[in-house]
């Protein structure tokens, strides 16, 4: 009686063991497959939208026509204010919460990086899109970073943070360098071009 008893202790200790390192693991799938599914409550459990877009506001502000100088009121003043418009982040913000919708989510944890703005519910619940399997990057006690990676190599990060003894919130979400598409495409009509490989 007292080995059994010692054996479902130390079963017990070693399930215990696995889940606290799985975890955020886990977290990751949970918010696939809610997203997926276009669970919104399910979602809000597993993220902290209020930090993910604190993280995706920097991000998406960097935009390439910001490194050229800006035009001058007296040459031309048109061009001076529409400059001003698009450098000022309250009258003009990123569209954070393009990359929060459940369809935006999926393709994120597809690696589409910042394609996923761009995602439908149709073409994220698509059964031919790829469903790469995420690298751990970072594990820590309260802290853990996965990346997933797109055909051109590109990298998505997602920053977990703990909240409980088994429970991990998504807080973070890096996007790959460079910029969304200006126009509106379609991510199931238009492939992703795909890494160069050299020949010998």
């Amino acid at each position: 009686m007292r080995r059994l008893f010692a054996n479902l202790l130390l079963a017990a200790v070693v399930l215990a063991t696995v889940s606290f390192f799985a975890a955020p693991g886990v977290a990751f799938f949970a918010i696939r497959s809610a997203a997926e599914a276009s669970d919104v409550q399910g979602l809000s459990r597993l993220i902290d939208f209020s930090a993910v877009r604190q993280s995706l506001r920097p991000q998406l502000a960097g935009r390439p026509e910001a490194m050229a100088p800006a035009p001058s009121f007296l040459e031309d003043p048109i061009g001076a204010f529409r400059h001003q418009l698009q450098q000022n982040p309250i009258i003009r913000p990123p569209d954070v919460d393009a990359y929060l919708t459940p369809a935006a989510l999926s393709a994120l944890t597809r690696g589409e990086g910042r394609y996923a703005s761009q995602w439908t519910t149709t073409t994220a619940t698509d059964a031919r899109v790829d469903k790469p399997w995420p690298r751990l990057v970072f594990w820590g006690v309260n802290r853990a970073r996965f990346a997933v990676r797109d055909r051109g190599g590109s990298r998505t990060v997602f920053t977990f943070e703990r909240r409980g003894p088994f429970a991990w919130t998504l807080v973070q979400i890096g996007l790959p360098d460079g910029a969304a598409p200006s126009a509106p495409t379609s991510p199931a009509s238009t492939p992703r071009p795909a890494p160069r490989k050299d020949t010998p």
